[in-house]
């Protein structure tokens, strides 16, 4: 079909190749989350073929005897080296190899001589396996923590394992894989398929856990070791998402602009489209997940009622399903797709819709609804500016008592300097609800916390600087694609605690469950909106507005565009200036920018005020 074509054609002379291609079925399926075995096998051929294009763009701008020490390996053992070609590693050499030498970089700081040494690579060389088997499924792959390209996957890798070290990964592994065969046989057939390659990389104390994949390595993840099986199985389920769809943008077009920045609610900074649809599509699997598990422990027979019974899985599955369908509908009417690409989301969307209509606690629903629409507020605080005269003609027309001016004031992106790492403790005190987690008591109302005093990211354009092109993030890999030449994909939070300090999403660290939470946390925990909104204007008042205060007002009012509010109260820079009254002035009055690309949080002011 001509919306599944390749991307692109080889012309050099010699005989014709025939390009890897899809049927419409095979497309849709992969698009939906769910290849078949087949289709995974045409995405590794490809994977395989990339690689061969690759070493012969190599040779062509560097000939070098390491190349001839490579056919001579291969002619006597050309199983091997075809093994060797098509390892995710290897891949992600050849790429970066490339990449350096067209940039005019030496050979030997290219690395070239790297040829010489894959050529001498002995057969059956040691090498570390996680392997497991369930209920007639296996899986088998390599834990690498020796190979010098494993740092090309973006992450700090550690140092070589020790046996203990080992054991444990083995452990977790094969509790993961029993959960995955016992409850996602489907799920972990695909993931057999896909995975090769894990490398343990070091923790960030500064995050709960991450993990990385290359688009240049196909089947190989990156990531620090999890908690616990669920976290290992989450991760490796989202991983092998960026894997498959990271092989069909290597056969297909699916964005007219793929660095076209916008709202990602994944990640606190923004994402290019192309990044925005990854997440979607890791997401999708993650969903699939929660749901599957949610259902499994609704049984009473399978629940595990120290992990809360199905309150925790049904808040994740709430919480992504509705996030993975919006973005993908923010996808489809951005008007940034190819026809390929239409599909693809299309069928994407049509995999998750159903789901929306699946039955989930109404308390459970209002959290996870509530979770996303916090994300949003928090990603507009810290990553929209208002232009700093709309912000003074507001604040003089409000000194006045005049209306707010007819002209429409909006809001404009100016990233912030550096990524953020996710930190709310709204989210914090859900997830320790969900998991029925005992919480610290409320603190005072008027007793600001650590989160709340933290300096607020500025939202006007006078105190905001334009980052550098390659907007470096706090990970030590890049953002993908666009800001990093080795196409690394950093992990996100998986819901349920794979960046938490175990499954139940709570923090590291031996921190109580929701003790950074303050008394308006509580109270919007409990639905008690009027208390909740007195709360969070006490902490505004006093001086202590951070983007956890502002978001958590916006949040109970319904307040979109809380970038404006708060710039225009910090510029009255008066205690005694009422958030709500300033709120209902500007908002009824004065005509906003919605950018469209975002989704509007859900209103849920009626609700206050009837409570």
């Amino acid at each position: 079909m001509s919306d599944t074509r390749p991307a692109t054609a080889d012309r050099s002379p010699g005989p014709a190749l025939v390009p890897h291609a899809l049927t419409d079925a095979a497309f849709t399926a992969v698009a939906a989350g769910r290849p078949s075995a087949a289709t995974i096998e045409t995405l590794r051929r490809a994977q395989l073929g990339r690689h061969l294009l690759l070493l012969r763009e190599i040779a062509r701008a560097e000939p070098t005897a390491a190349y001839a020490e490579l056919v001579t390996a291969e002619q006597a053992d050309p199983a091997r080296v075809r093994r060797l070609l098509a390892d995710p590693l290897f891949g992600a050499w050849a790429a970066g190899c490339l990449a350096a030498l067209r940039r005019g970089e030496p050979a030997d700081k290219a690395g070239v001589p790297y040829l010489s040494t894959l050529a001498a690579t002995a057969p059956g060389h040691a090498e570390h396996r996680l392997r497991a088997s369930h209920d007639g499924l296996a899986v088998d792959v390599r834990l690498e923590d020796t190979d010098p390209l494993r740092a090309r996957l973006g992450l700090t890798p550690t140092g070589r394992l020790c046996a203990a070290e080992i054991a444990r990964w083995q452990e977790l592994f094969a509790k993961a894989w029993q959960l995955l065969v016992a409850r996602h046989r489907a799920d972990a057939e695909i993931l057999a398929a896909v995975l090769e390659v894990i490398v343990p990389v070091e923790p960030d104390p500064a995050a709960r856990g991450i993990s990385a994949t290359s688009a240049d390595a196909f089947g190989a993840v990156a990531m620090s070791r999890p908690a616990d099986a669920r976290a290992l199985a989450v991760g490796l389920l989202h991983e092998t998402q960026h894997s498959l769809l990271n092989a069909v943008t290597h056969l297909f077009n699916l964005h007219e602009h793929p660095e076209t920045l916008g709202y990602s609610p994944w990640r606190d900074d923004p994402r290019p489209a192309a990044g925005i649809l990854h997440g979607a599509y890791a997401y999708l699997a993650v969903t699939r997940f929660w749901r599957t598990e949610a259902q499994a422990d609704a049984n009473p027979g399978q629940a595990d009622r120290r992990r809360g019974g199905g309150r925790l899985a049904a808040f994740e599955f709430a919480r992504w399903r509705a996030a993975v369908a919006a973005t993908a509908r923010d996808l489809l009417a951005g008007g940034g797709l190819t026809p390929a690409g239409t599909r693809f989301v299309g069928a994407l969307l049509d995999e998750v819709r159903p789901w929306l209509d699946e039955a989930v606690a109404s308390e459970v629903v209002r959290l996870a609804e509530g979770a996303n629409t916090d994300h949003y507020l928090r990603w507009r605080l810290r990553n929209l500016a208002v232009n700093p005269t709309d912000v003074q003609v507001l604040a003089d027309r409000w000194r006045l008592g005049e209306p707010p001016p007819q002209t429409p004031v909006g809001s404009r992106l100016i990233p912030a300097p550096r990524r953020g790492l996710e930190s709310s403790a709204r989210l914090d005190l859900a997830h320790a609800w969900a998991s029925n987690h005992p919480t610290p008591p409320p603190p005072n109302p008027t007793t600001p916390t650590d989160a709340d005093q933290t300096n607020p990211h500025p939202s006007t354009d006078q105190t905001n600087t334009q980052p550098d092109s390659t907007h470096p993030d706090d990970n030590p890999a890049g953002a993908w694609p666009d800001t990093n030449p080795a196409g690394v994909w950093l992990g996100e939070d998986r819901g349920g605690g794979w960046l938490g300090g175990d499954s139940l999403g709570v923090r590291p660290g031996g921190d109580q469950p929701g003790g950074r939470a303050s008394a308006g946390d509580f109270a919007y925990l409990g639905g008690d909106y009027g208390t909740a909104v007195d709360a969070y204007q006490r902490m505004i008042l006093n001086g202590f507005g951070g983007d956890a205060a502002w978001a958590g007002i916006a949040l109970v009012c319904g307040w979109g565009q809380v970038e404006i509010l708060a710039a225009v109260h910090r510029a009255l820079g008066a205690a005694d200036v009422d958030v709500t009254a300033l709120a209902t002035w500007l908002f009824a009055g004065a005509p906003l920018d919605t950018p469209p690309t975002v989704p509007t949080p859900r209103k849920i002011l009626a609700r206050w005020e009837t409570s």
